[in-house]
């Protein structure tokens, strides 16, 4: 039973330039905790992420959702998870502030992955084996599909993920091999060109196939520049992308995007404001075959639902930060499924939680394997923080989610 509620406020000044991009200059890499404790003496540990400023509202919003559950069994609570989701997010006065999406979705965030947390280990295994070894209808019992009906009724869902069971052995073997990352520090935006030429050879060397430059600049010239650099130091077989975070009106993202696609990037992430779906609709269309990625900043399913039905985005970066939780996050990627979409995730937790999350959307979902970003700037505050051996995540073996913190 969940005896006590604890809501923590955490942030953590980065060292130098990392963490900057073309809108966010001087990042404070912050989480709203959430941890539930319970008369046995287990924590479940959730988290949501920010920047700075705002992670107290945030905390403030995750103790008032995390109180409706003090006085029950965290097994009662994940048995009919989808319903108790549906009444926290439609909360009569909490979803005017929203609804679904701001400082009300990233405190439902936290709130939602501690109670994953807790659930995993109460049963004594990590996040990944829980969600893996749950039949199609206790997983669908965790979700909230309102607002999806004429595209994804609970059948349809059961009938998906019922559908997987087929190739789930095979598709295991992801756990011994593990999970491929990405390098996404190589080229943060206050960089300068050297570090990023430096960056791009040490990930070569610790074994990354795939790395990550941020671009958004006020000069044009200085993300073509910096874009060929990368390119120039990866070769031809390593995928690259490239991340504007939002900085481009559309008609600037069309013109730079068609200058940035003569480099091959492997995706173009965020061009524009991630609201604005009928714009990336039209810009994915006019630098095909490069493909758009984004999610980062999209805070809910039904928004999601309008990205696929556009067509507007070929990666979904769906973050179980950012979205209302584990919960929302495994209803998007059955979304992405049905419409046959890959999703890679944005690693707000820094990977913690994420490399638990893509085992189980590839051996349960089906999705195929790609990549996980890869932020290493806060693993030393983590209790056991993500292992990346060679370019690759190693299968997390502890109980939970992976987002204890060191006392």
């Amino acid at each position: 039973m969940i005896k006590n509620i604890v809501v923590k406020d955490k942030r953590y000044k980065l060292d130098g330039n990392a963490g900057s991009d073309a809108i966010h200059r001087d990042p404070i890499y912050s989480y709203a905790v959430t941890e539930l404790l319970d008369g046995s003496g287990l924590k479940g540990v959730g988290i949501a992420f920010t920047l700075g400023e705002g992670n107290d509202l945030v905390c403030k919003a995750a103790q008032y959702y995390a109180e409706k559950l003090k006085g029950k069994d965290i097994e009662d609570v994940m048995a009919e998870f989808g319903l108790i989701f549906q009444e926290l997010s439609n909360d009569q006065q909490f979803r005017w502030l929203g609804p679904h999406k701001g400082v009300v979705q990233l405190a439902l965030a936290s709130v939602t992955n501690a109670c994953y947390d807790l659930w995993a280990k109460h049963r004594g295994v990590p996040l990944w084996k829980l969600l893996i070894d749950l039949s199609a209808e206790e997983i669908v019992n965790t979700l909230d599909l309102s607002y999806l009906e004429e595209v994804l009724s609970k059948a349809q869902a059961v009938e998906l993920l019922t559908k997987q069971l087929n190739g789930k052995k095979e598709r295991s073997l992801v756990l011994e091999k593990g999970y491929p990352g990405y390098d996404t520090s190589i080229g943060w935006f206050n960089y300068s060109d050297q570090k990023v030429r430096e960056n791009c050879h040490k990930a070569i060397a610790d074994g990354f196939t795939a790395m990550k430059l941020k671009v958004g600049s006020t000069d044009a010239e200085r993300d073509i520049r910096r874009a060929n650099i990368v390119r120039e130091v990866a070769g031809d077989d390593i995928k690259v992308m490239l991340d504007a975070n939002q900085q481009w009106n559309l008609p600037q993202a069309i013109a730079i995007c068609d200058e940035l696609k003569k480099m091959n990037p492997y995706w173009i992430e965020e061009p524009t404001h991630p609201d604005d779906v009928l714009a990336h609709q039209i810009l994915a269309k006019s630098i095909a075959p490069i493909k758009l990625a984004l999610g980062e900043h999209v805070p809910n399913k039904v928004i999601f639902k309008n990205y696929l039905q556009a067509r507007a985005a070929a990666f979904i970066q769906v973050d179980a930060l950012r979205v209302g939780g584990v919960s929302e996050f495994i209803t998007i990627s059955l979304l992405a499924k049905k419409y046959g979409i890959p999703v890679v995730p944005h690693v707000g937790d820094m990977g913690q939680l994420h490399q638990h999350l893509v085992l189980f959307n590839h051996i349960s979902i089906g999705h195929e394997v790609l990549f996980l970003e890869h932020i290493p700037h806060l693993q030393q505050h983590f209790l056991h923080p993500a292992q990346i051996v060679n370019g690759t995540y190693i299968t997390p073996q502890e109980p939970g989610s992976s987002c204890d913190f060191k006392q």
